[in-house]
C-alpha cells in the first residue's frame, strides 16, 4: 500500500511497532542527532520527538527509512526488489499483437498513466501561509554534530524550474540556516539543481561555459576573464522547499534519475497513484499538497556565502565552501506540522537503507544497459560512491575491464571511487566471500586499473574539489585469451551426496 501523506505514513509505522514516540524534552541542538545515531546503529525504530525542547507543539520524526523493513514499507512492498521488478517489466514490455495482446496491455497502460502528477487548487501545506513576520528557526531543526556550521535542513525537497525547457527538478539538497529568512543552498555542481543555476545565468547573460561555471560555484576568477560583460546584479532564480511529504515521494528525490525524467513522476509510479501538487503563494513552482511544511524564496545568481562545514554520511566532516544563499519570502504549513529530518555520519545510519534501496531499485536499468551485470552490491561502509561490487556473466577477455569503464559512464555512477567486478558465481552481498575471492584472484600489477575524472563532492581525499582517481579491480577468474597460461585452481567445497549423508547424521551428533 502508498501513503497519501506523512501523517498516513507514522501511523503504519506505530501500527507496526516501527515507531516510539519520546515524550521527554530532547534538545534539536546536538541531543536529538545522539539519541538518533544510538538507536541507529543498533537498529531501532523511527522515533517521534513529540516535544523538542524549545518546539512545543512541533514534533519532529526521525529515522523514518532506518531499516530494510521500514524502506519496504514506505515503498509500499515487502523488499524493493519488488519495485526492481515493475521497472523490469516495463522496460521489457514488447508493443502488443492482435486485439487480445493490446487488451492484456490495458492494464499496464492505466499504471502508466497514474504516474503522472496533476495540479490540485488547494493542499493542506497551505492550512497556515505566512508572508511576513515568519522565522524558519519557529520548526525544531537540527544541529546534528559539534563542528557542524550551524543548524542544517536535511531532508528537504527542494523544487526548482529549468528556465529554458521549463523542466521541473526535485532533488535533496541540505540547506545551512544561517538566520530565520536566509539559508546556505547546498548545490553540488553535479546535481540537477546547480544544472537549472548554471541555465538561469546562461540565460541572463552571454557568457562563455567555463565563465558560467566559474560564477554558478563562486570559483576563484581565472588569470585573463574569458568576456568583459558587466557583473549581472539582482538577477534571481525560484525556489521552492517541501519537507515532511509522503515517504515515496520524500525517496524519489534522492534518486539519480535521468534529468529528463520528473521525480514527481518517479513518485507517481513509486506510490502507483498520482502525486498531487498545489501551486506556491509568491514562487510559479509546484510542490505536493500535503506536505508538512513549505519554504519559498529565491537565489540570487551571484550571491555566494560560506557553507559548512557539515559532518556528512562519509563519516567525516565536509568541508566549507561557498554556494548559493535562498531568500525565504514566504512559508506555508499544516496546523500543527510535524518537522520531518534525518541525520548523517558514521555507517550504518537512515541513510544506509535509503542507499541499498536505490541500488536495487536502479539495477534493472543498469542492467539495461550492461545484461551481462548479473547483481550488483553498494555496501554500507562505502557510503553509496566510495564501493561497488560488481558480479559480471564473463563473455570476453578484457570483459571486466568495459564494465568498470561503462559504469563510470553511467549517470551519477561516475562517482564511484572503487569498482571490483567478479564472476557471476560469486554472491556479491557476502562480504567475507567477496574478500576471499578477490584477494585470492588477483594480481594487483595486472588487475587494478586507475582512471582519472569527477569525484564525489564530499571525496576529501581527492587531489582537487570534484576532480580525482578511481580504481577498478578486475576480480574475475583469467582466461589463456587474457594472457593467464596457469591452471585456474578449483574452489574447495563439499560434494552434495556427503552433504546429505552429513545432514541426516547431524541430529544424532548432538552438536
Amino acid at each position: 500500500m502508498s501513503f497519501p501523506d506523512l501523517r498516513a505514513f507514522i501511523a503504519a509505522l506505530e501500527r507496526t511497532g516501527e515507531l516510539k514516540r519520546i515524550a521527554a524534552e530532547v534538545d534539536p541542538v546536538l541531543e536529538i542527532a545522539e539519541v538518533t545515531d544510538r538507536v541507529s546503529k543498533q537498529g531501532g525504530p523511527a522515533l517521534l520527538f513529540e516535544h523538542p525542547a524549545g518546539y512545543a507543539g512541533r514534533p519532529l520524526l526521525i529515522n523514518q527509512f532506518g531499516s530494510r523493513r521500514r524502506m519496504a514499507m514506505a515503498l509500499g512492498v515487502d523488499h524493493a526488489d519488488e519495485v526492481a521488478a515493475r521497472i523490469r517489466a516495463l522496460l521489457e514490455m514488447q508493443p502488443p499483437e492482435g486485439l487480445m495482446g493490446k487488451l492484456k496491455m490495458l492494464p499496464v497502460l492505466a499504471e502508466v498513466g497514474a504516474f503522472f502528477p496533476r495540479t490540485v487548487k488547494s493542499g493542506a501545506c497551505q492550512e497556515v501561509v505566512l508572508r511576513e513576520g515568519f522565522s524558519v528557526l519557529d520548526f525544531p531543526i537540527l544541529q546534528c554534530w559539534p563542528e557542524d556550521g550551524g543548524r542544517y535542513i536535511t531532508l528537504p525537497l527542494v523544487f526548482t524550474k529549468h528556465p529554458t525547457t521549463g523542466r521541473r527538478n526535485a532533488g535533496m539538497y541540505r540547506l545551512q540556516v544561517f538566520d530565520g529568512q536566509t539559508l546556505g543552498m547546498h548545490w553540488q555542481i553535479h546535481k540537477e539543481g546547480a544544472d537549472h543555476l548554471r541555465g538561469h545565468l546562461r540565460a541572463q547573460a552571454p557568457l562563455a561555459a567555463a565563465e558560467i561555471t566559474r560564477r554558478a560555484h563562486g570559483l576563484p576568477e581565472v588569470q585573463a576573464p574569458l568576456l568583459a560583460e558587466a557583473e549581472p546584479s539582482g538577477q534571481r532564480m525560484q525556489v521552492a522547499v517541501a519537507i515532511g511529504t509522503d515517504p515515496a515521494t520524500t525517496f524519489a528525490a534522492i534518486l539519480p534519475a535521468p534529468p529528463a525524467l520528473d521525480e514527481m513522476m518517479l513518485a507517481g509510479f513509486l506510490r502507483q497513484k498520482p502525486v498531487e501538487l498545489v501551486k506556491c503563494q509568491t514562487v510559479d513552482l509546484e510542490v505536493p499538497a500535503d506536505a508538512e511544511i513549505v519554504l519559498e524564496g529565491y537565489v540570487d545568481l551571484n550571491e555566494r556565502r560560506l557553507e559548512g562545514p557539515f559532518g556528512d554520511h562519509t563519516g567525516f566532516y565536509s568541508l566549507a565552501d561557498q554556494y548559493p544563499v535562498l531568500h525565504l519570502t514566504c512559508i506555508t504549513h499544516r496546523r500543527n506540522p510535524i518537522y520531518a529530518t534525518t541525520i548523517v555520519g558514521k555507517p550504518p545510519m537512515e541513510d544506509g537503507w535509503m542507499g541499498e534501496a536505490v541500488g536495487r531499485i536502479f539495477l534493472p536499468l543498469m542492467q539495461m544497459q550492461f545484461p551481462e551485470i548479473v547483481d550488483v552490491n553498494l555496501p554500507i561502509e562505502g557510503v553509496f560512491h566510495n564501493l561497488m561490487i560488481v558480479a559480471l556473466r564473463k563473455s570476453y577477455p578484457g570483459h571486466a575491464r568495459k564494465i568498470m569503464n561503462g559504469i563510470w559512464g553511467l549517470g551519477q555512477a561516475m562517482f564511484t571511487k572503487c569498482i571490483v567486478v567478479v564472476d557471476e558465481d560469486v554472491d556479491v552481498h557476502n562480504i567475507a566471500d567477496v574478500v576471499l575471492k578477490v584477494l585470492n584472484h588477483i594480481d594487483p600489477e595486472r588487475d587494478i586499473q586507475f582512471t582519472l575524472g569527477p569525484v564525489d563532492a564530499l571525496d576529501h581525499a581527492s587531489r582537487l574539489p570534484n576532480f580525482g582517481s578511481k580504481m577498478g579491480i578486475d576480480a574475475t577468474r583469467k582466461w589463456p585469451s587474457e594472457g593467464f597460461q596457469r591452471p585456474w585452481p578449483n574452489e574447495i567445497l563439499m560434494d552434495a551426496a556427503t552433504k546429505a549423508k552429513v545432514d541426516a547424521l547431524w541430529p544424532k551428533l548432538g552438536l
